[in-house]
């Protein structure tokens, strides 16, 4: 039988870092082993699923390349099948109605917990059903009395719960609504789940999941349940931890492959290798080698291993990869030839996509004004003499290259007894609006020699005219 994975997520929110790295990490086990993967989406809570969270998961999914083989199913689609084993688990009396009432549960909890015993239902329909005219029921699983839910995780070993621990778990609503743990039990049967690989905060569904499926007469498939991440104080990640949604990375200027990178190593390490390709992870991940110890998120280790990804790309693969937020800036980048050169000079200055963008600018469209703080700390009276030297001599160079236009620089620097910020400065503020470029000579031989010479015949208006008076 072959490798069957699912990544089951509820639409009623973003799809966030922990449900990425677990659906990174069934999509590497299906992927190794030629097996499939499935996408499910739980919306059987309709209060709270929505449309627009269901397009921002399978937007995610597909922005970090996690393709699945089927899928996306709906469990709302499929109640007609939920009732149909429930009805199965009656008949075979794996399951029976209750109609006990929400007042008498309540009281027979508060006098357990009296009592130092953890509360769970008694089972009082299980053994003799008293109908109550105009009390529609819900339905309980019988779950066995005696022995225990012994199975082997796959991350953390052997565990082994009582059934004395487990009551009997609802199934359905009195409304004929199945629950959480039916539905779970019957897709991954249906659907011939063969691993699944899910948060450590589902263990305790694990063995009522289980029993549901002895019933049921099915194999039961394998489990990994993966720790849980959290925030450097310590508590479970939260958006306070900056856990926002899996596109807000996107927005935010991070590559996929390096967040990937970065998910699959809160948990699971290669000996001392920090940074992965795509194909890598595929090459080296196992499911058993995950840790079980909790992981911690950082995200300035996030922002070092994107920077580290973003350095080590062919220039024209960068360009592709920061398009859509080019895009944002009203920028169309594949009409630039030089693209590819500039973002080989920025990226080494730059942690993000969209600081490569933001810093990149001045390259692709005119600025608006000239940074004031900028002009307050560098331009002085001389300040336009030197430029108009500087525009002389740049006028009359024969080879645009970035060696030839350090050498004019250097030589107006030594001519006029100067530090080289005093040249460098203002040449940078006037083509790029700021202080803020790679090497000025670098920078002038990327912008080309007509933007270069407009811009600093522009800016020789703008700082003559600031000392007129």
């Amino acid at each position: 039988m072959g490798i069957t994975t699912r990544f089951p997520p509820s639409p009623t929110g973003y799809l966030h870092i922990g449900g990425a790295r677990t659906a990174l990490y069934s999509w590497l086990h299906a992927r190794q082993n030629e097996g499939s993967f499935v996408l499910r989406i739980e919306d059987t809570d309709r209060e709270r699923s929505t449309d627009e969270a269901i397009q921002a998961i399978t937007d995610g999914m597909s922005w970090l390349g996690l393709d699945y083989d089927e899928g996306p199913h709906y469990q709302t689609k499929r109640l007609e099948r939920y009732q149909g084993v429930i009805q199965q688990l009656l008949d075979s009396d794996h399951a029976y109605h209750c109609y006990c009432s929400k007042k008498r549960l309540d009281e027979m909890r508060e006098a357990q917990r009296a009592k130092g015993v953890k509360p769970k239902y008694d089972g009082l329909c299980r053994h003799s059903v008293n109908k109550v005219d105009g009390v529609e029921p819900v339905v309980r699983f019988k779950n066995p009395e005696a022995g225990a839910v012994i199975f082997k995780d796959l991350i953390k070993g052997s565990i082994s719960i009582s059934n004395e621990e487990l009551d009997d778990l609802v199934i359905a609503r009195p409304d004929g609504m199945p629950t959480y743990n039916l539905c779970v039990v019957v897709d991954d049967m249906d659907m011939g789940i063969t691993q699944v690989i899910r948060g450590d905060d589902h263990i305790n569904n694990t063995p009522r999941q289980i029993n549901i499926l002895k019933a049921l007469g099915i194999d039961l498939p394998e489990y990994a349940h993966v720790p849980m991440i959290h925030g450097d104080d310590g508590k479970r990640l939260s958006k306070r931890h900056g856990a926002v949604g899996v596109m807000q990375y996107r927005d935010d200027g991070y590559l996929p492959e390096a967040l990937l990178n970065y998910l699959v190593r809160l948990g699971w390490s290669h000996g001392d290798k920090e940074l992965f390709s795509r194909q890598e992870l595929l090459e080296y991940f196992r499911i058993e080698d995950v840790n079980r110890s909790v992981s911690t998120f950082n995200t300035d280790k996030l922002l070092w291993v994107n920077h580290e990804h973003m350095k080590a790309m062919d220039p024209a693969a960068l360009v592709e990869a920061a398009i859509w937020h080019y895009q944002q800036q009203d920028i169309n980048i594949e009409e630039h030839s030089n693209a590819g050169e500039v973002v080989g000079l920025i990226r080494e200055r730059t942690a993000t996509l969209k600081e490569l963008v933001s810093q990149s600018l001045f390259f692709f469209k005119e600025f608006k004004s000239y940074d004031e703080s900028a002009i307050k700390k560098n331009i002085r009276e001389p300040s336009a003499e030197l430029l108009t030297q500087v525009q002389q001599e740049l006028e009359s160079l024969t080879n645009w290259q970035a060696e030839d236009i350090h050498h004019v620089v250097q030589n107006i620097v030594a001519h006029n007894e100067v530090g080289f910020g005093k040249v460098a400065q203002p040449i940078r503020i006037a083509v790029t609006g700021s202080t803020q470029s790679p090497s000025i000579d670098q920078t002038l031989a990327c912008l080309g020699r007509e933007l270069t010479l407009k811009r600093i015949a522009a800016a020789i208006t703008n700082f003559s005219a600031r000392f007129a008076n």
